[in-house]
């Protein structure tokens, strides 16, 4: 044995460990309202953090303190600050750089590992809506501030005259929309247009359902239950699927689907997580968090739907492209990329 690369190794896992334990921190402080009164307070003690938030003194000395090892708030003569830096990943929602959904999801995982070992042993299929709550609150925090950034200012003007159609008016579904984070931000966008949002995850429809009234969307955005392969209408002018193609058991089939409901001159809007799609190339820390995702949620999911082509979270554009032509689809290219996601544009 090479007790130096033992060495390397233990080291490494200590550091994977802490910050696994971090992800339940994170969150805690989230639920108590710390992240948030320590942004823009400048320097504050245990003390006086604890009586902004009504919480023990004492507790949060120690919670102080765990974010100060991990670099997630600085540390000074008795004193702990947050960076706007800081504040941008841990306190402000809006942020595209904001981090705390993607605790909340590692949280779920935790929570449901006993169901994803049954899934491993085939004892019991472990479908998207099986998990635990927290993953889909997770995950509409994680990529709702992306989807505000980067959906109106960089996705949709990069697919060819798309802007335009729903400027002035077009029919747009949302597949696989989950809460409707990216429904909603479309529909704030484009006023003409009108949208609506499917997904078989009841749970979801009603989250979404919500949030539409609560943003004033709601007469110009509907939310329905409704699988992929299946789900009612056609003549769309756009299509989109968000972060979902991959949880799907038979991606070719939905995208036959879509590309039958969608109008002569449609566009497909396809989001997916990055990756090139070749080991090791994605062995990367992005890499490395979608593909734990995978493992736990992704495929699992699509092996509970029958599983005819697994994608999982991290095809790449070649296979994702794949997927389209044997759909159907006789152009497809990829539009954007972001060191987060692949935004592919397919027409019929």
């Amino acid at each position: 044995m090479d007790e130096s690369k033992l060495r390397r190794l233990v080291e490494r896992v200590t550091g994977d460990m802490g910050a696994a334990f971090g992800a339940a921190t994170v969150m805690l402080g989230d639920r108590l309202g710390l992240w948030k009164a320590l942004a823009g307070a400048g320097p504050l003690t245990p003390e006086e953090l604890a009586g902004r938030t009504g919480t023990d003194p004492r507790l949060v000395a120690e919670w102080l303190a765990a974010q100060a090892a991990a670099g997630y708030v600085d540390y000074a003569d008795g004193v702990y600050t947050l960076t706007d830096e800081q504040a941008a990943v841990f306190a402000d929602d809006s942020s595209p750089a904001f981090m705390v959904g993607f605790a909340e999801v590692v949280g779920s995982v935790h929570r449901d590992e006993a169901k994803v070992a049954r899934a491993y042993r085939g004892e019991e299929p472990l479908g998207w809506g099986d998990h635990d709550p927290a993953l889909f609150r997770g995950a509409e925090r994680s990529f709702r501030s992306g989807y505000a950034a980067n959906l109106t200012a960089r996705w949709i003007p990069a697919l060819d005259g798309v802007e335009a159609r729903l400027l002035a008016g077009a029919r747009v579904a949302d597949v696989g929309c989950g809460h409707g984070a990216s429904t909603l931000v479309m529909a704030a966008a484009y006023p003409e247009s009108r949208f609506t949002g499917f997904d078989q995850h009841g749970e979801s429809i009603a989250r979404a359902r919500g949030l539409a009234e609560r943003e004033g969307l709601a007469g110009r955005v509907r939310f329905e239950r409704a699988d992929a392969s299946a789900y009612p209408g056609n003549g769309y002018d756009l299509v989109c699927l968000f972060d979902c193609l991959h949880d799907m058991g038979d991606p070719v089939g939905a995208l036959r689907h879509v590309r039958a409901t969608l109008a002569g001159d449609g566009t497909v809007l396809l989001v997916e997580p990055f990756a090139t799609g070749r080991l090791p190339d994605d062995f990367t820390p992005v890499g490395r968090v979608f593909r734990n995702a995978s493992a736990t949620v992704c495929v699992p999911s699509a092996i509970s739907q029958g599983g005819t082509e697994v994608l999982g979270a991290q095809a790449g554009p070649e296979r994702l492209l794949s997927v389209a032509r044997r759909a159907g689809f006789t152009r497809a290219r990829e539009a954007a990329v972001t060191p987060i996601n692949l935004v592919l544009e397919l027409r019929p």
